[in-house]
């Protein structure tokens, strides 16, 4: 999870930054949780690495400003997708009984982030299903 979660982030942001240089409206945008702004009982390590998603990009902001690059981070809450079908049954019925977001519903906060004039930044977009009340 840490491999992924953050070594994966770090990689390719570091990889990707010399090709935004000197582009208008260059972002670098992740993909976090909401489990990255309220730790979650028993998934702790998620909690960690998503966390420190959002930390790297408050400070990755603040570093790469003044180049005109915009650094976003969006922050889903209760999603569908293949990860947590691994770990049974109630996952899977916590985010039904949420009615979770779809990989669409944060493609399009994505879409929102990038979709602004170069002068202007989305920092962080945190989105949830309406019904998921706590992290």
């Amino acid at each position: 999870m840490i491999d992924v979660n953050l070594y994966g982030v770090l990689h390719c942001t570091h990889a990707a930054i010399p090709l935004l240089r000197g582009r208008p409206g260059a972002m670098v945008s992740s993909v976090s949780s909401v489990g990255g702004r309220y730790g979650v009982a028993t998934w702790s390590v998620y909690s960690a690495t998503k966390f420190a998603v959002v930390g790297f990009h408050d400070a990755l902001r603040k570093e790469l400003g003044q180049d005109g690059i915009r650094v976003s981070v969006i922050e889903p809450g209760a999603v569908w997708t293949e990860f947590g079908e691994n770990v049974g049954q109630a996952l899977r019925e916590r985010r039904e009984s949420l009615d979770a977001l779809t990989s669409e519903d944060v493609a399009q906060a994505l879409v929102y982030a990038f979709a602004q004039p170069p002068r202007v930044l989305v920092e962080e977009i945190l989105i949830r299903p309406v019904k998921q009340v706590a992290p």
